[in-house]
């Protein structure tokens, strides 16, 4: 993509209501626009990231064996006040009335509404075990929305649903998305720690948290320092048992400020205490019969008795992950994109355009690199060479290829990794193997 033809409205200043870095990075690198409190428009390069960010989490969901499909996000009242959600749920709940005067609501989560499409099709065991995902908008009326995407009113999220026979099968199921999440989290360059959880409103007896450390995260954690540092599992058989990737990580100690009890964490050996702030990326349970129990849920067993169906529901926040990366991922002059998320592969920049050597030394190099499909960002616009670097480094594309008269006469690039802000001069037909190379294994 060209700079000059590209929708990039970089502000220079930063909104005064923005106090997070995340906020302020995604509002002045034209990634998103607010349209109301916690409601925001989300701008070309902001949705490149969020699509990046959607397809690892489909990939991960994919592989774990889920089915997706697509729940509307407008919902019937009735559902809901049959599981008794619905007079429970609160005021983040937005509750509309259509002209026909019926009660319908702005979906927050979907248990109730996927537990009527199993009902209204599922009938026996030989039908389960049964995982269900989709990737919809949801709206949660927040008092206060505030820190940008981190605590909007209206988030993209996944939410998968697990419909199993037995409590037994029911945590196989959530041992699949547990682990599926641990990859999906290192895919995206983010070290997720999972903690003991409260349920909330979901319900259930069963929960684990993600969460990513950073210093602006909302919750207070404590866990053993070695969870921050576990490999993923990666490519692991789903069919197998993935009980032991689960105890790996739940035999050490790791909670959130809600659950978090003191005596059990000082038993955990002083060098090894870790506490800090982190961001929830991620959300499981396992409840049971919950709500399968008051929709009648039913499927009949080889046995010839109908059971309740057994349920978990997973959730990771789409939009959030966008704002939480950034927070785990930036220093003081913006964004810095893993390669895995990254809107562009790399950003050529061009110091004097105009100029026919450089146009054409730029140009080439453009073009062999969306050809070696690392959708490059060419900066071809006429201004100063500060404005281009500052808004190269804002907008944290991961390598920046710089290419003036200068360089031209000698026949080299300046590369510059984003991350270290090391540099080094490559030929040409080296700058395009070396960037190629480190995209070959994203």
């Amino acid at each position: 993509m060209r700079l000059s033809r590209y929708f990039l409205p970089v502000l220079k200043e930063t909104p005064a209501d923005a106090t997070i870095a995340s906020h302020q990075y995604m509002l002045r690198a034209g990634m998103m626009k607010q349209n109301s409190a916690g409601i925001y428009s989300w701008l070309p390069l902001g949705y490149k990231v969020l699509k990046n960010i959607e397809a690892i989490v489909r990939d991960e969901q994919n592989k774990a064996g889920a089915n997706e499909m697509l729940m509307p996000t407008i919902q019937s009242a009735d559902l809901w006040k049959e599981t008794g959600r619905y007079d429970d749920y609160g005021p983040e709940m937005l509750r509309i009335t259509d002209r026909h005067e019926r009660e319908m609501l702005y979906g927050p989560t979907n248990e109730d509404m996927i537990t009527d499409i199993f009902r209204s099709f599922v009938r026996s065991y030989k039908d389960l075990p049964q995982l269900l995902y989709h990737i919809q908008w949801k709206f949660r009326d927040e008092r206060r929305p505030r820190f940008g995407v981190m605590r909007g009113r209206e988030f993209l999220m996944k939410d998968a649903y697990s419909f199993d026979l037995t409590k037994e099968d029911a945590v196989k199921s959530y041992n699949r998305m547990f682990v599926a999440y641990l990859n999906t989290f290192a895919r995206l360059g983010l070290k997720a720690v999972p903690m003991r959880a409260d349920t909330g409103p979901i319900g259930g007896d069963l929960s684990h948290e993600f969460l990513i450390l950073a210093d602006t995260g909302e919750s207070e954690v404590f866990c053993h320092s070695d969870l921050v540092d576990m490999a993923a599992p990666g490519d692991v058989d789903y069919d197998s048992d993935l009980q032991s990737f689960v105890d790996a990580r739940t035999s050490l100690y790791a909670a959130t400020d809600e659950m978090h009890e003191p005596d059990e964490f000082a038993k955990v050996p002083g060098d090894k205490q870790l506490s800090a702030r982190g961001i929830e990326v991620g959300h499981i349970f396992y409840f049971g019969d919950k709500y399968s129990g008051p929709m009648g849920a039913k499927v009949m067993g080889s046995d010839g008795k109908e059971s309740n169906v057994m349920m978990g529901s997973y959730g990771i926040g789409v939009s959030r992950l966008v704002g939480g990366i950034i927070e785990a991922s930036h220093d003081e002059n913006g964004i810095i994109w893993p390669k895995s998320v990254t809107p562009f592969g790399a950003g050529i920049i061009n110091l004097k355009a105009g100029d026919d050597g450089t146009d054409a030394a730029c140009e080439d190099l453009y073009g062999k690199l969306s050809k070696a499909g690392i959708d490059p960002l060419y900066d071809d616009k006429a201004d100063r060479g500060g404005v281009k670097f500052g808004r190269m480094d804002l907008i944290g594309l991961p390598y920046q290829l710089v290419i003036g008269p200068r360089g031209v006469k000698d026949g080299i690039v300046e590369v510059k990794d984003r991350k270290t802000g090391e540099k080094q001069n490559l030929s040409y037909d080296e700058t395009l193997n070396y960037i190629t190379a480190q995209y070959r294994d994203k």
